[in-house]
């Protein structure tokens, strides 16, 4: 439903694009507050925002301002179809474009239901109160190698996807922790990344993108434990992050850069608390604003 609104946006909208950093990171409310545009949240989870850019580049007029948050071990993960990063958002894309009038009639009727009971996903690690759910992640000895940690839901999400974390993944040490070992098992699975692929294909984009007016900024959000320690050291910045920016010669922010920002903690290593992401926001308009960057959307 958010990608429908891109068909109707004008050059002062603005599309936030990336992986869950930016969902998490970039609030809606806040943005809206310091720019008088609410951006289009397009972010995907556990995805490289690449697929989703693409879309929207050759299958829409848009020429606005899009957002494109910097994950680098998604980012820079891969091109290949099948792979994970890859698949899941192609597979937004796909849906949206094959959807039946079916499908859209039933999301509208599901809204007044979903927003009047609670119910138990047929995910697992969504609940965490399902009896097969909960079976599932008691481990016995060694029968599954490297199994992966249990991954606990610590979002929540409203119909226009504007995203926080759950109070409890702030609260909770032992809660945040579990989130933090699912980290530790990614980055010890992860495959190399495909700098090389991954950069040809977005610069192509990108290029297509401005020709036509559109105004595109790179934003690396905070991340900080040992997940930001295996990104400084298996991606770093200055092979990574650098070559991107001068390659793509548009605006770019780095968390790091910035005294009001670089301090920021995330109580899993790799999103912000509520309270943090509406300050995130806050300061991060307020810097993209005096830097020029917003100068194709309405500012207050």
């Amino acid at each position: 439903m958010q990608r429908q609104g891109v068909e109707k946006a004008s050059g002062n909208d603005v599309l936030l694009i990336g992986s869950s950093r930016v969902l998490f990171d970039i609030q809606l409310n806040e943005w809206q507050a310091q720019t008088g545009v609410r951006p289009i949240q397009l972010a995907s989870v556990g995805s490289s925002p690449l697929p989703i850019f693409h879309d929207v580049v050759n299958n829409t007029d848009y020429n606005g301002t899009i957002l494109i948050g910097v994950t680098p071990g998604l980012f820079f993960s891969t091109t290949f179809p099948q792979a994970q990063p890859w698949q899941w958002p192609q597979s937004k894309v796909d849906y949206y474009k094959k959807r039946t009038f079916a499908q859209i009639s039933n999301h509208f009727l599901s809204i007044p239901l979903q927003e009047s009971f609670a119910f138990i996903s047929d995910d697992q690690g969504v609940d965490g109160i399902k009896l097969k759910e909960l079976l599932g992640k008691i481990k016995v000895g060694t029968r599954v190698p490297d199994p992966m940690p249990p991954f606990h839901e610590f979002g929540e999400i409203a119909l226009d996807r504007n995203t926080v974390m759950k109070e409890i993944a702030v609260t909770d040490t032992a809660y945040a922790n579990s989130v933090k070992k699912v980290w530790m098992f990614f980055g010890k699975n992860a495959p190399a990344p495909d700098k090389e692929s991954t950069m040809a294909f977005f610069l192509k984009d990108l290029k297509t993108f401005k020709e036509r007016g559109g105004n595109a900024i790179l934003v690396r959000c905070p991340s900080n434990g040992l997940l930001k320690a295996g990104e400084d050291k298996f991606l770093p910045r200055t092979e990574f992050w650098d070559p991107l920016v001068k390659a793509s010669e548009v605006k770019a922010y780095y968390f790091e850069d910035y005294e009001q920002l670089k301090h920021l903690e995330c109580p899993e290593w790799s999103h912000l608390s509520a309270k943090d992401a509406r300050y995130f926001t806050t300061e991060l308009v307020k810097i993209m604003k005096a830097d020029g960057a917003l100068s194709n959307s309405k500012t207050n």
